[in-house]
């Protein structure tokens, strides 16, 4: 079964024949129209400079209003990259320390709430009860209510133990900012980011707004039975972030704009060096492990989620699933990139688009396998992917804990396939059955594969393999089925 989602972009050849900024809009356009993306902002910053501006689309569907170069979009919870900036300012003022416990600055909090720091805060580890759980909406109408209710609410763990998306550590933030900046803080962050860069189309507001040249947003996902599921028909996106929540989702800005804001951070117009390496620093847990959102995102800082890996690690904020502002330090590279659909979550791309820039990032080449995976998937691409056994088998000899785990082996025989490499990742798939013949999913992912290519015969043999080795599995027996 499909352990990992790739877009089908551009092939190496392609990129390589071509200028970046063509890349990069070819990349664009493909992924806008795998993804049924209505409009995009597009910004990319190398060595402390805008290189590329892009706009493409719709920014409004019903009355054909394209994107151009003013088109505001919701940042979400982008936002919370902002007031991660904003608490180290306060911390270079001398008046917060992130280690602190909460209590010292809103000792009105209940008592429990008191010995949870200012960093658990910023990095979802403080075990508050959440102010918006899953099945509840926070609007300007009950907001008030929500706050007393969430404050009589036991933890849902002791502070440092998980790490748990939550959208009261953010309000509190709020709350600290006002006192000890003295002002909203929506005003401190205006004054003290904004016009510091110079982002005058960066706002607060929600949908209740008449925000010029707002970007009307779209789903194609919607509340059925009280399941939320995909369709085939765009639907507008009405969202709402009432004023005590828009530390965690309350901004819009452009592209451009954006971009300029990483500039300045990294030039230090914002916060000194030291800050902002405490600022894209990861949270950890109590037992030393970092958490975060999974797959790409590994771990959150300030405000930031983290790409942690060996080779070109990112801050990443991401937002309402449908932007995001990957910031690349080792490589001074910073890609924007803003849509008005929920659900495009460009995070799966933006580093395609980055390969623009940087060659070895391209996924065609193994970017982003896990280091083993990718020196075998180089291996192959000079010898040819039929070799894979045979080149296994070498690799034990020379070294006897050479390892490949199945979960590894079948995330890549998926990337091939949305790569388009099917052969290839019929290669890999066979590669995991002789290395993990006990396993159905090994079988499952072969199935699936050979299905693909129109193998019926041996797409219904590994299936009942599958089948064999679990009952239970429910992609096979449909097959069967038929």
């Amino acid at each position: 079964m499909s352990g990992a989602f790739a877009l089908l972009l551009s092939s190496p050849a392609a990129a390589q024949t071509q200028a970046p900024a063509d890349s990069v809009d070819m990349l664009v356009k493909q992924a806008m129209q795998q993804l049924r993306i209505p409009g995009l902002q597009l910004a990319v910053v190398r060595h402390g400079q805008v290189v590329k501006l892009g706009n493409y689309g719709l920014s409004n569907v019903q009355d054909s209003v394209p994107v151009t170069r003013q088109t505001r979009f919701f940042l979400n919870s982008i936002t919370k990259a902002f007031v991660g900036v904003a608490v180290m300012q306060l911390v270079e003022a001398g008046k917060l320390d992130v280690a602190a416990p909460v209590g010292r600055y809103l000792p009105e909090l209940p008592a429990a709430w008191h010995p949870v720091t200012v960093r658990q805060l910023l990095t979802h580890t403080s075990g508050l009860p959440d102010i918006m759980p899953e099945d509840a909406m926070v609007t300007e109408n009950n907001e008030k209510a929500a706050w007393a209710q969430v404050q009589t609410q036991p933890l849902d763990f002791p502070a440092g133990q998980q790490f748990a998306y939550n959208q009261t550590n953010y309000l509190l933030l709020g709350k600290l900012i006002d006192k000890l900046s003295g002002q909203p803080f929506a005003q401190f962050i205006r004054q003290r980011q904004l016009e510091v860069v110079g982002m005058p189309r960066t706002t607060a507001g929600d949908a209740h707004d008449v925000l010029p040249r707002m970007a009307r947003g779209y789903t194609y996902t919607q509340y059925i039975d009280g399941q939320v599921r995909r369709g085939k028909q765009m639907r507008n996106l009405f969202e709402v972030f009432p004023p005590s929540l828009r530390t965690a989702a309350g901004m819009s800005s452009t592209a451009e704009e954006m971009a300029r804001w990483v500039i300045a951070l990294q030039q230090g117009k914002l916060l000194q060096p030291a800050s902002i390496t405490t600022l894209w620093t990861p949270g950890r847990l109590n037992d030393g492990t970092q958490r975060s959102f999974g797959g790409k995102l590994t771990g959150y800082a300030l405000g930031w989620p983290t790409v942690d890996r060996p080779e070109h690690p990112a801050v990443a904020p991401v937002g309402g699933g449908r932007s995001a502002v990957f910031v690349y330090p080792h490589d001074d590279l910073a890609i924007v990139v803003l849509t008005n659909l929920q659900g495009a979550s460009p995070e799966r791309f933006v580093d395609e688009l980055a390969a623009c820039y940087i060659p070895d990032m391209r996924a065609a080449d193994g970017f982003g396998l896990p280091p083993v995976v990718r020196a075998l998937h180089r291996t192959l691409r000079q010898r040819g992917f039929q070799h894979a056994e045979a080149e296994v088998r070498k690799a034990k000899r020379q070294n006897p804990n050479y390892q490949l785990t199945e979960a590894d082996v079948n995330a890549w025989g998926y990337i091939l396939m949305q790569q388009g490499q099917m052969a290839n990742a019929l290669s890999v798939f066979q590669l995991n059955v002789r290395l993990y013949p006990n396993s159905a999913n090994t079988y499952d992912s072969l199935a699936e594969a050979y299905a693909e290519m129109g193998n019926k015969k041996l797409a219904t043999q590994n299936y009942a393999r599958a089948l064999q080795l679990n009952p239970q599995n429910k992609t096979a027996a449909e097959y069967l089925k038929n």
